[in-house]
């Protein structure tokens, strides 16, 4: 396993896949998760060398099951976990640190980030309170998920923010434009969640209405699309076309459509890990090969070309979920 640095941080090694441990929450997006199958997933991403394990207080139980995984075992992991939006103003981000330290059976959190801006608490009060928990040393280090131009300039000038955590794939690259270019610029390490499109690069669904419904309410899929709160029309086609390119780029190398893709985000100058759900230790393993896999330049450059119309649709907004964005 080939570790990188987290963000600025040389002395914070993490694995190039992090385990998304959202899926440990199961309810109405993932449906019926048993415990005992996120513990083996947390327990053979350890095996294979994985490391690093995000998680959030506002995904219900996922801290609380993630401890579980990592007890007798806290000193081989590192923990990204969240605050969120409504808890920034400094009293109450420490409440949440607290509750979260207690969640994960930790007494020390190694990546606490920003899980969304809130605009109405002061970035300056915000980023105080972080500080004051890393000297505890509570916090080992802070981040940030979802910060575009605007609001990652403001961190920047105001902390020490290593990472901003957000979405990129081959069929979602709005980040390119100027947030990957900021990050790189100031040495943030980038986290990508969705790295495969929630599946969709996967190659397991030949049609947007093959989509469970919990997943096809992205902006990638039609505003009309009962879960669907953007109200946009959607890119199907564009997304299914390019979709059908990358499987025969997949194809040509005989590897896994999903390593493809993944190897292709692995590749990117500045992209720190990418969050890979698993809910059980078959799946860990399924996302293996991707770390085996160098594309060449010239593979590299076909997959651009060939999701550049589906970049183009996307357009500036970050928000894979909503229009107007919650972005700035």
């Amino acid at each position: 396993m080939q570790y990188r640095a987290l963000g600025r941080r040389g002395d914070i090694q993490v694995s190039p896949i992090a385990l998304g441990c959202w899926p440990f929450s199961g309810g109405e997006f993932w449906g019926r998760q048993e415990d005992a199958d996120s513990i083996a997933a947390v327990h053979a991403a350890l095996d294979a060398g994985i490391n690093f394990f995000d998680t959030a207080e506002n995904y219900p139980r996922s801290e609380e099951v993630l401890g579980k995984g990592l007890k007798g075992r806290r000193d081989e992991a590192v923990i990204a976990t969240k605050v969120s939006a409504r808890n920034l103003a400094p009293g109450d981000l420490v409440e949440a640190c607290e509750r979260s330290l207690r969640a994960l059976q930790t007494d020390y959190i190694d990546l606490y980030q920003i899980h969304w801006p809130n605009w109405e608490v002061p970035l300056a009060e915000t980023v105080g309170a972080l500080d004051g928990l890393q000297a505890e040393g509570k916090v080992r280090a802070y981040g940030v998920c979802n910060f575009a131009d605007r609001d990652l300039t403001e961190m920047v000038a105001a902390g020490q923010c290593v990472t901003d955590q957000l979405p990129y794939s081959l069929v979602w690259r709005s980040i390119e434009r100027t947030v990957l270019p900021l990050c790189r610029e100031n040495g943030i390490g980038v986290i990508c969640y969705s790295p495969l499109a929630q599946g969709v690069l996967t190659g397991r669904y030949a049609s947007a209405d093959e989509v469970p419904e919990g997943l096809a309410r992205t902006r990638h899929y039609s505003g009309q699309r009962r879960l669907a709160k953007h109200g946009e029309p959607g890119l199907e086609e564009e997304l299914f076309a390019a979709v059908s390119k990358v499987r025969e780029i997949a194809s040509e190398l005989g590897e896994p459509m999903a390593a493809v893709s993944l190897a292709w985000l692995r590749q990117q100058a500045g992209v720190t890990s990418l969050l890979v759900g698993a809910r059980n230790a078959e799946e860990v393993g399924r996302n293996l090969p991707s770390l085996e896999l160098t594309l060449s330049e010239s593979i590299l450059q076909r997959l651009d070309a060939e999701t550049q119309a589906v970049k183009e649709a996307v357009g500036t907004n970050l928000d894979m979920w909503y229009a107007p964005t919650r972005m700035r």
